[in-house]
């Protein structure tokens, strides 16, 4: 039989200050829930906007491929932030603790609600929220890594990151035992660094992962390189699946960014952290329209003057409005709204540099994960050592310790919090580099990282999935082509060693009367 909040109360105890108190609380307690259940389920909608964004990037014949690699995401994080993610990155965390590199209690969820944070937090859906933004992590890597890689390799990097790799950057910062916390006793140079909603933990992170992967895996074949592996001129062009899954793969990640960044404030019966979450909604909404409008108009202005005729790209205002989301991830609660249009419109700047030098570096994004993602992130933690407000920061975590050009103008130069922040981007940048380099290098070297060149040629759809995005006869004509190609493949495996790793002349020609010989978009020439 229910019994209302009242009955709960006052059973038991006849005191009316008591009973008021238990019926303040049950009622704080079920809106933060709500909250943070509602914002939680914005955070993992993302998980849709960074699929729709992949399969409207990828080639045709990669759709589904891509799409499960999404899927795996979530539930690869599922199961490696319950196992062990959720212990390491905030096991055995409370205030006024010491400071520890990571959390060494709650695996498993075990003991979940004896956590730093209860009452005012339920500990159960504390972890859906940080859960969700452990598969916003790991998915930024699904898009750089299209089309050519394998399925059990990108399983396996799905669950390490969640469990491992990113937990300790968690507990690092955002637990109050994390030696960058600016929640942590014993703060960081005083200060601590500030990183509201994770443009280090979880952007950083997953664009250095990103690049790292991307270096070691190499370019999608016929990308860069012509059939006897000299440069191209000009980089090849695949023809994108759908330009409106991409628009519509942004626009969800905007929505899902207004729970990613306002959700942070973890609860909003407070006065303060209502205020808190009202402020970072505006600051998202202003860094998202001016990334947009900088990466398209930067763009513009450089085609213009390299072709004479300019280009109204809405791939870069898509990625722009992203770049720029990300660019105020960091600040959104401690900058004004001013500074978060500046933030976002240098970020979109950052995303049209960075996307044209992996370019020059002949290095192959499929959806210029790795321009929106990085630089933004280092972009966005110094922002907020320059431009933090010393109300806001004093509102937000109690620290005197402000922005570098606030303090300036008052003639203190504090640097505390800068300084603090750029710690935080070293610290990323080695932990990930030390950990991922190395994994991702023994994948490739027991070839477990690269798909076979003749099922990236088929598609991966076909290779993996027994056929295409969108099916049809020709689908399967395609696979029985390539499981005989497969068949000649293997036959040749056979051959000498000095033969290893070269196709005869024989398979070649058997391979081109088959019809699945890769050819390059510019030369019409078989690239092998």
């Amino acid at each position: 039989m229910q019994t209302s909040l009242y009955q709960e109360c006052s059973q038991g105890s006849a005191n009316e200050t008591y009973v008021l108190e238990c019926i303040s609380h049950g009622l704080q307690s079920g809106v933060n829930t709500f909250f943070l259940i509602f914002a939680g389920c914005l955070v993992f909608m993302m998980q849709a906007g960074f699929a729709m964004v992949c399969a409207g990037a990828v080639q045709t014949k990669n759709v589904r491929n891509a799409m499960l690699k999404n899927l795996l995401d979530a539930v690869g994080a599922a199961l490696g932030f319950y196992c062990f993610g959720y212990a390491f990155a905030y096991g055995g965390s409370k205030y006024g603790g010491p400071t520890t590199f990571l959390g060494h209690t709650g695996f498993f969820l075990m003991d979940v609600e004896n956590f730093y944070l209860a009452p005012d937090v339920n500990g159960f859906v504390y972890f859906f929220f940080q859960f969700a933004f452990a598969a916003t992590s790991a998915t930024i890597v699904a898009g750089t890594l299209a089309e050519r890689c394998q399925m059990g390799a990108y399983m396996m990097y799905s669950f390490l990151l969640t469990g491992f790799i990113y937990p300790v950057i968690v507990h690092s910062v955002w637990s109050p035992n994390g030696f960058l916390s600016p929640t942590n006793v014993n703060k960081l140079f005083g200060s601590g660094a500030i990183d509201f909603s994770g443009c280090g933990v979880i952007h950083m992170t997953g664009g250095i992962t990103g690049l790292i992967a991307t270096k070691i895996l190499g370019p999608r074949t016929g990308r860069f390189f012509d059939e006897r592996g000299e440069p191209l001129k000009t980089p090849a062009v695949f023809e994108q699946h759908s330009i409106a899954l991409q628009a519509l793969g942004t626009f969800l990640l905007w929505f899902g960014w207004y729970g990613f960044n306002s959700g942070s404030a973890l609860f909003i019966t407070l006065p303060s952290r209502s205020d808190t979450a009202a402020r970072a909604v505006v600051t998202t909404t202003l860094g998202a329209a001016s990334g947009a409008l900088s990466a398209l108009f930067a763009h513009l202005i450089i085609t213009e003057r390299e072709s004479g005729e300019g280009i109204y790209d809405i791939t870069m205002a898509m990625n722009g409005a992203l770049s720029g989301l990300v660019s105020i991830t960091a600040g959104c609660t401690v900058i004004e709204p001013w500074a978060a249009i500046i933030a976002g419109a240098v970020g979109g700047l950052l995303y049209v540099a960075m996307s044209r030098m992996l370019i020059k570096w002949r290095m192959d994004d499929a959806v210029d994960a790795i321009p929106v993602h990085l630089p933004n992130g280092i972009w966005g933690l110094i922002v907020v050592g320059l431009l933090a407000t010393p109300t806001y920061v004093m509102e937000v975590y109690g620290s005197p310790h402000a922005g570098w050009f606030y303090s300036w103008a008052q003639g203190s130069a504090d640097g505390r919090l800068l300084a603090a922040n750029l710690v935080e981007i070293l610290f990323v940048t080695g932990w990930v580099t030390c950990t991922m380099y190395p994994f991702f290098f023994v994948l490739n070297y027991l070839g477990w990282f690269r798909s076979d060149p003749l099922e990236e040629i088929i598609g991966l759809d076909v290779s993996y999935h027994g056929a295409g995005a969108m099916r049809d006869s020709s689908k399967d004509d395609e696979y029985r082509k390539f499981l005989e190609a497969k068949s000649l493949k293997r036959q040749n495996s056979n051959s000498s060693s000095s033969r290893i790793g070269r196709r005869s002349s024989n398979q070649e020609r058997d391979l081109e009367s088959l019809d699945i010989m890769p050819v390059d978009r510019k030369s019409k020439q078989n690239i092998y």
